[in-house]
């Protein structure tokens, strides 16, 4: 078996996502993987690649991680899978208890999904529905920020609003409140990360206050906008909105599928801000990157809305066919459990230090408007003048050309537009970070030549 071969029988059969397939036939060429190994890749010819944005932010501890193998190979021998409707079993129950455990006071009961975007459904309805069993019927209305994204099943879509996954799609989607944004790269150039956050959250009081008769809930990002060009802000937006949501009466949905985890400096992003929302999504890193598995985690407060005799028709009826899987419950279990058996934080934050050293060339790079980092996440922000920030045209796919010079190079990077970013799983070394920076700044050399 080589790669041609793979390469020539995906493209008969295979529709991939997010991708325009005619990419594949050249801009992009297709790379098969054969194994995966701690942060590398390899193809069916021998060619390895450091995976540098962890599979699509799923990998927090390597592949082929030996301690969640040995718990997924226990479990196989064990149950497989079993409708959790009417029944329950040992791996669902282990990891709700340790999820209502590990995550901010107040969360006490966890609702399992399939993925991000199904948890944020999940939520929304949940929110929708409370405010319904309590007589607010005219709490219909979700409340979103600029640049947010949640996912791409058409509630998570409505909630989110990048341009480019949603505007298709605007004619089957609901009419959501959207707030202008914390978003820090646009903050002036004497200003901190805390005093733009503070600033921009008045436009969210507004809103909040204009709106709370019909609003169900607040939906964000905690701390990254991920998908929305790695874009960051300051913990204390967070805290405001705590505030403000507890005055108006709206719920707090904290959407962690992408920064839970780890990936902001502490386990969850809402701890930096020492906030709890009434609902958190969690996903992608959950289970280390080897299985489907999401989890909505709320308070009793909102469960009791549900608790009634069935006649009254109050209950929650949602449900998905793989809902609380045993085996992708047991390894989030023993993801969970590498955390509390290492000091997984500690050594991320020197892992994070060194990239923020290893990523201070590119500062006075001319091409780079910003330099941003929040924990194991880290970005760069390619732009056509320093001075100004004014951006490349987006037809001619900066980015791209670092993407295929990082492939050539044996890195899988993959930039957001003109937005190259790292999120490398946790057993990265300081060394395969040099080498992941060094072949960006290669990569972005050549992109930025006309």
């Amino acid at each position: 078996m080589n790669n041609r071969t793979i390469v020539e029988r995906d493209l008969a059969v295979l529709w991939h996502p997010c991708s325009q397939m005619k990419d594949h036939e050249r801009n992009m060429p297709m790379i098969p993987i054969k194994s995966g190994q701690g942060v590398w890749l390899e193809d069916f010819e021998g060619k390895r690649y450091l995976d540098a944005i962890s599979s699509w932010w799923v990998n927090l501890f390597g592949h082929s991680n030996p301690t969640i193998n040995e718990a997924l190979k226990a479990q196989l021998d064990t149950l497989e899978h079993v409708i959790l409707g009417g029944f329950t079993h040992q791996a669902a129950l282990e990891l709700a208890e340790k999820l209502v455990e590990i995550t901010p006071p107040g969360l006490d009961k966890c609702f399992y999904a399939d993925n991000g975007s199904s948890a944020i459904e999940i939520a929304l309805k949940m929110s929708f529905h409370y405010w319904r069993n309590l007589g607010q019927i005219g709490k219909t209305k979700f409340i979103t920020l600029e640049n947010s994204y949640h996912g791409e099943t058409l509630g998570a879509l409505a909630v989110g609003n990048v341009a480019l996954y949603k505007e298709t799609y605007g004619p089957l989607l609901m009419e959501v409140i959207t707030v202008p944004g914390p978003d820090c790269y646009y903050r002036e150039p004497d200003e901190s990360w805390e005093a733009y956050s503070i600033r921009r959250f008045a436009d969210m009081d507004r809103a909040l206050a204009e709106h709370a008769d019909q609003a169900c809930a607040v939906i964000v990002e905690p701390l990254v906008q991920c998908a929305g060009n790695m874009r960051m802000y300051h913990p204390v937006y967070l805290k405001l909105l705590r505030e403000a949501c507890d005055k108006y009466g709206v719920h707090l949905i904290a959407d962690e599928v992408a920064v839970g985890f780890g990936r902001t400096g502490t386990l969850f992003a809402c701890e930096q801000a020492d906030i709890s929302p009434d609902f958190m999504c969690l996903s992608k890193g959950l289970t280390g990157g080897y299985l489907p598995l999401s989890a909505v985690l709320t308070g009793n407060r909102i469960y009791q809305a549900f608790y009634d005799d069935y006649q009254n028709l109050t209950g929650f009826l949602h449900s998905h066919s793989y809902t609380g899987n045993a085996l992708g419950c047991r390894a989030a279990l023993a993801t969970i459990g590498i955390f509390q058996t290492e000091d997984v934080l500690g050594k991320n934050r020197t892992l994070a230090a060194a990239m923020a050293k290893a990523l201070e060339r590119f500062r006075d790079h001319p091409n780079v408007g910003e330099i941003r980092q929040t924990g194991m996440i880290a970005a760069i922000e390619l732009v056509k003048d320093k001075q100004t920030r004014e951006a490349y045209p987006w037809q001619q796919r900066r980015g791209l050309r670092v993407y295929r010079h990082a492939l050539a190079q044996g890195v899988l990077l993959r930039p957001l537009g003109n937005v190259i970013y790292f999120m490398p799983p946790y057993v990265i070394t300081e060394q395969e970070i040099a080498l992941m920076v060094e072949t960006a700044w290669q990569g972005i050399q050549l992109a930025v030549q006309d």
